[in-house]
């Protein structure tokens, strides 16, 4: 009888712990957590939102005196923003304005013409702070400033929001997570409007407008209406020169101390633009030096050329640093040859820096987007001219090709010099499937528009001599022009031939133990390096030089390019 008691409170004690435990089970399952939690940048005293996402450094000010910390703005409004250090300035440029402020300062310059700000920038501690008024005049933003709990919302135009309402009796409450086992990080109102930012499963992830983010079942909430944040029409009065018909066909003046004799050049057709290499950077203070002639732009003007004037850095490295280094000094640059510009009657500049440090690759950057709206301003063209890609790090790594070629009118891509003067070896200067190959890693690799990019093409070659001393094989070369080449070829009765592994003729002879080779630039070259203009559709070719090449190269280059009609 005691066994069988025993037997039934055992029984009842086993049940009763399984209903506790399945009471248990089912309240961890069912019952929501009412655990309330702040909301992840709840120590931020004005956070500052996008798409979701907030910044991590508060803004500060209000209303018309808000400001937005540089890091913000660089990382969701314009990653080209700088802060100079040297000059504690702060430098936007866009297509069409350049605009420098100085910290704690009211008066600031956009284009170099004198603005009044209501608020400076700002520097407490390392944190750079922008006032919010001239980046609203300069980038298509809106911004939406919470009464209630002082957060920022930052919307950019085209951008769409989708609002969801809760239309419930009682307030909804906002999760950490899509779950109601996750704590609670605010909670929606009757009626309130929430931006509706994503999807999971019977969740949406919501953001409230006073900043609050976090999950809402869907069952609480009903989508409501889109917004969608008109898009500015922005214009500018600057049209980049085209050819009205067909591809850009430009050449390089070689100028060195004068300019030449015009009545001696020879009738170039198709020629539409002429490059002199005019100026160039003189000292380390930003002078530049001045070879420009009047009488030669009136020369290339009454035949139609367009005069695009070369801007050299004089191939100084050292100097380069230097007069890129600050904002005074890039803009003393630019102000000359603005004024030469004016003065001379040019329709653009051309910028020719080589032999640059790869630290200097930003600052080079910064300099041709702090140049390009002042010479736009005056209807100039901007070009650059770019080495091929190779790991060389003075010769070609310092170019941001993608960079510079989102704010240029042209890219040359100086497609020439593939084996060099003072080479170890013996080779073409421009070799078919390497200039190729120069091509395409611009457009592939660096995103350069083809529209943009124009192919430079060698109008000279070289003359390799190749002998043996000590046992080694050994090369030295001399430039050779179009007729000095074609000159060797009568005088020693020559016969070229064609290699497909260049895609050039080619020829060669002993003078003594010393064998002499060349590969030839000549028509089958000129028709070739078209080919690959009109295969890649690229905006056209420019020479180097004038006067390197045989007088026919000009019709022959004519008639390779391809044409639209006007």
């Amino acid at each position: 009888m005691k066994s069988s008691k025993k037997i039934i409170l055992v029984t009842a004690l086993g049940l009763g712990m399984l209903a506790a435990g399945a009471a248990t089970y089912l309240f961890q399952q069912f019952v929501p957590n009412r655990t309330h939690v702040d909301p992840d940048f709840h120590t931020i005293s004005k956070p500052v939102f996008y798409e979701g996402n907030y910044n991590s450094t508060s803004a500060i000010g209000e209303k018309e005196g808000l400001k937005l910390p540089l890091e913000l703005v660089q990382k969701w409004i314009d990653p080209n923003i700088i802060y100079e250090k040297s000059t504690d300035s702060v430098i936007i440029t866009t297509k069409d304005k350049v605009l420098r402020m100085k910290t704690t300062e009211l008066s600031a310059l956009m284009n170099e013409k004198p603005l009044s700000l209501s608020f400076p920038v700002e520097k407490k501690d390392e944190t750079i702070y922008l006032p919010i008024e001239p980046l609203k005049q300069l980038y298509p933003f809106e911004i939406r400033e919470s009464a209630k709990s002082g957060a920022i919302l930052l919307f950019k135009q085209g951008d769409i929001i989708h609002w969801g309402k809760h239309a419930g009796k009682k307030v909804a409450e906002l999760r950490t997570e899509g779950s109601i086992k996750a704590p609670i990080v605010s909670e929606i109102a009757v009626d309130e409007q929430v931006m509706i930012l994503s999807t999971e499963g019977d969740w949406y992830k919501v953001q409230q407008e006073s900043g609050p983010i976090g999950f809402v079942r869907k069952s609480e909430l009903t989508q409501d209406h889109d917004e969608t944040i008109p898009v500015q029409t922005q214009t500018s009065s600057y049209v980049s020169w085209k050819p009205i018909t067909g591809k850009l066909n430009m050449t390089w003046e070689h100028v060195i101390s004068k300019n030449p004799d015009t009545s001696k050049i020879v009738d170039m057709p198709g020629l539409q633009v002429v490059s002199p290499t005019w100026f160039s950077v003189a000292d380390s203070e930003g002078k530049i030096s001045n070879l420009a002639d009047a009488a030669y732009v009136k020369w290339a003007q009454d035949r139609n050329y367009q005069v695009w004037a070369l801007f050299s850095n004089g191939f100084d490295a050292d100097r380069t640093t230097k007069v890129l280094s600050t904002y005074d000094l890039r803009m003393k640059m630019i102000k000359q040859l603005l004024g030469f510009a004016q003065t001379y009657k040019l329709q653009g500049i051309n910028i020719d820096f080589e032999n640059v440090y790869l630290k200097d690759k930003e600052n080079l950057v910064q300099f041709v987007r702090e140049l390009t709206p002042f010479m736009h301003e005056q209807g100039l063209s901007v070009t650059i001219d770019v080495t091929p890609k190779s790991t060389n790090e003075m010769w070609s790594m310092f170019y941001d090709r993608p960079a510079l070629a989102e704010v240029v009118d042209y890219m040359m891509l100086m497609a020439y010099d593939e084996y060099w003067a003072t080479s170890p070896k013996s080779g073409s200067v421009s070799s078919l499937p390497w200039t190729e190959r120069s091509i395409t890693a611009l457009l592939t690799t660096d995103k350069v528009p083809p529209s943009k990019l124009v192919l430079g093409v060698p109008f000279y070659t070289r003359q390799w001599t190749e002998e043996t001393k000590n046992g080694k094989l050994t090369a030295t070369s001399k430039t050779l022009t179009m007729s000095a080449a074609q000159a060797i070829i009568n005088e020693k009765k020559l016969t070229p031939t064609f290699l497909a592994d260049t895609g050039q003729n080619y020829v060669e002879y002993k003078d003594g133990d010393k064998l002499i080779r060349i590969w030839l630039e000549d028509e089958i070259s000129i028709k070739a390096r078209a080919a690959l203009v009109a295969k890649y559709d690229l905006a056209g070719v420019a020479s180097w030089r004038r006067g390197f090449e045989l007088p026919a190269s000009w019709q022959v280059l004519k008639d390779a390019l391809p044409t639209v009609k006007p």
